[in-house]
């Protein structure tokens, strides 16, 4: 079995980073891009796709800065974020999301991410 890697992709996002972090935190946000459906309940979110659910435990959070999951069945260490920075040259917020991914993999996985994040773009009009 190969071991995952951390990889990071960075998108730079025309919002504000309590908009921005609102859509990546709260379940209601998370359901326009993320995932069909979205439950919360102290700290568990459970997403759905298609009939399938998987669960995650929000791990760590800083509002307006970042949000840490962790799914339930993944091994330990291994971890979802999405981060929001902002570039120092043009003040433009940056959205920045780190995944874990077979080597092989990790390509496939940010075409997906890459799938994801457009959706998002378009649900905040950016």
């Amino acid at each position: 079995m190969s071991k995952k890697v951390l990889y990071t992709l960075e998108y730079p996002v025309r919002c504000s980073p309590g908009i921005l972090f609102e859509f990546l935190s709260q379940p209601s946000g998370l359901q326009e891009w993320f995932a069909d459906h979205v439950d919360e309940r102290d700290g568990v979110f459970t997403f759905g796709w298609n009939g399938t659910e998987e669960t995650a435990n929000m791990v760590e959070q800083e509002e307006d800065k970042f949000i840490r999951f962790h799914w339930e069945h993944a091994p330990k260490g291994e971890y979802f974020e999405f981060a929001i920075d902002r570039s120092e040259v043009t003040n433009q917020t940056i959205l920045i999301i780190k995944d874990f991914a077979e080597k092989k993999d990790i390509k496939d996985q940010s075409q997906l991410w890459e799938y994801q994040v457009k959706d998002l773009f378009h649900r905040l009009g950016s």
